[in-house]
């Protein structure tokens, strides 16, 4: 074969190359609807049931109380009310614990939209147990009713990201992924406005509050039947390449969607080639493992960073760096507000910084401010000024959450690995995610009472752990297809993963 001929091949072999490459994507109204159904529906669901419960400490803690005296005639002990209100705070890790390590076979088995909406009949029981714990005189109540309520968010939490994850373009994936940390950063900041003294954060009315939790699921069981299932899903779990097609076609608004279903195509030959991938082999088949490590150790960056300290308990925090207490809920405001703001900052960002660099200021800013808030606490009994700087802080801190910590480990997930393994890793890491939640909501209080200002030092010592690893380990995945990510850890038995690393650096594709 002569030099021209082969020239000639390999340049036909570049142009259909080219050609099997999905085009840029668009937001388009399809995709826009399909997102907002997800995100509205179920990551605002987990959101709002996060921030609910804040603001009304006060007035749930007394209602404890009242109840026990209705029933023994004696009021409880200062411990045991603080006993089972951090009960009620953390249980709800609990059910999010058992929802996301189902996820990933509900996912399988129901599909990632008709999962979605099967899970509001648990938002509706959770809702109404929340809502009728008052009337019923029963804490017991509340606390099954956050339970079963996290059982809804542990599940969204996995159905959520690969929705979104598998209708988006490749270069709006990440874009794309941010919203559902809108999603949960909005239902926050609804909730705590909602939650105020002068709205429904008031004896009579928390049980309201807490049973509007019911009207995201509404409004997800109206929009999301009209909006297609993952068309990754129908062709490479159900095998129903025309409905994919149909799909694709729906949210791209092109009916040019071959590269599209070449690319899916190859993933699924690629999946074909593997064996059956469960749990345990997650952990044992080399190229899935190193994947799964960072995967768990994002979301441990996420949530034993000492946001959800501050989410649970930014209102005592405010008290202690001696905000008054009828001022304290006001100022809880501030941190939902500004995870909306930075919320609405990353969407453009990820897909033109990088998750990486994202990922590794937010985690640089939170140390630097839980070492500032950690000072200033202790100064303010020497120092009135201390309060206003342990504030700014605070909102500060919560400002370098959402820069990239707050929705870059649950995109890293869903990005990481192909669809044969991803919802067992998804259900693997979210798991992991609602168990450091459960700790951190559990122990919380208990560790402020033991160690006052100081709290803040165990989570700056986590950050700087978090931070080293991130910067070490974690490879970036902007405008990569899911088969680009997938082929930085497919390695050579001879490779460890830093040599892989390197190697792949030098390709151009970290």
């Amino acid at each position: 074969m002569s030099n021209k001929e082969k020239e000639a091949m390999e340049l036909s072999g570049d142009n259909v190359k080219k050609m099997d490459t999905p085009k840029p994507g668009r937001v388009t109204f399809s995709l826009a609807i399909s997102c907002a159904a997800a995100v509205l529906g179920s990551s605002f669901q987990f959101g709002y049931n996060t921030g609910v419960i804040n603001a009304p400490q006060n007035v749930i803690e007394q209602f404890i109380n009242d109840t026990n005296i209705q029933r023994t005639g004696d009021p409880m002990d200062d411990s045991q009310i603080t006993f089972l209100w951090s009960t009620t705070v953390a249980i709800f890790a609990v059910g999010g614990m058992v929802g996301s390590l189902s996820a990933g076979f509900f996912a399988n088995v129901l599909g990632r939209k008709g999962s979605m909406l099967a899970n509001n009949i648990v938002a509706f029981a959770g809702a109404a147990l929340l809502g009728f714990a008052k009337m019923a005189s029963s804490y017991e109540m509340l606390i099954v009713g956050r339970l079963i309520i996290g059982l809804n968010c542990g599940l969204n939490t996995g159905f959520v990201p690969l929705y979104l994850s598998e209708i988006a373009p490749f270069n709006l994936r990440g874009g794309v992924g941010v919203l559902n940390q809108l999603g949960v950063a909005s239902g926050i900041l609804i909730s705590q406005i909602l939650g105020l003294p002068v709205v429904l954060g008031t004896d009579r009315w928390w049980p309201l509050l807490l049973g509007l939790t019911a009207v995201p699921a509404v409004y997800q069981l109206v929009v999301l039947p009209f909006c297609p299932e993952s068309p990754r899903y129908l062709l490479i779990n159900k095998g129903e390449e025309e409905a994919s097609r149909k799909s694709l076609e729906w949210l791209r608004k092109d009916t040019d969607v071959d590269a599209d279903m070449a690319e899916m195509r190859q993933e699924y030959e690629e999946e074909t080639k593997e064996e059956r991938i469960t749990v345990i082999e997650l952990f044992k088949k080399q190229s899935l493992r190193w994947p799964l490590v960072i995967s768990i150790i994002m979301q441990l960056s996420q949530q034993l960073s000492g946001i959800n300290a501050v989410l649970y308990y930014s209102t005592s925090i405010f008290i202690s760096a001696g905000v008054e207490e009828d001022t304290a809920p006001y100022v809880t405001l501030s941190t939902g507000g500004a995870i909306v703001l930075m919320a609405l900052v990353t969407v453009p960002l990820m897909d033109r910084a990088g998750r990486k660099t994202l990922h590794l200021v937010g985690l640089g800013g939170m140390l630097l401010f839980s070492i500032t808030l950690t000072i200033f606490l202790n100064l303010k009994d020497t120092w009135d000024g201390s309060s206003y700087i342990s504030i700014i802080s605070v909102m500060l801190f919560v400002i370098s959450f959402g820069l990239g910590p707050a929705s870059i480990p649950w995109l890293f997930v869903a990005e990481l690995f192909s669809q044969g393994p991803r919802p067992a890793a998804i259900s693997v890491a979210f798991m992991v995610n609602w168990l450091a939640n459960f700790a951190v909501g559990l122990l919380f209080p208990l560790m402020q009472d033991s160690l006052g200002a100081y709290v803040f030092l165990i989570f700056a010592g986590l950050l700087v752990c978090f931070f080293l690893f991130t910067w070490k380990f974690v490879p970036e995945t902007k405008n990569k297809s899911f088969d680009e990510i997938s082929a930085i850890f497919k390695k050579d038995d001879k490779r460890d993963y830093k040599s892989t690393v390197e190697a792949h650096e030098q390709d151009g594709l970290l």
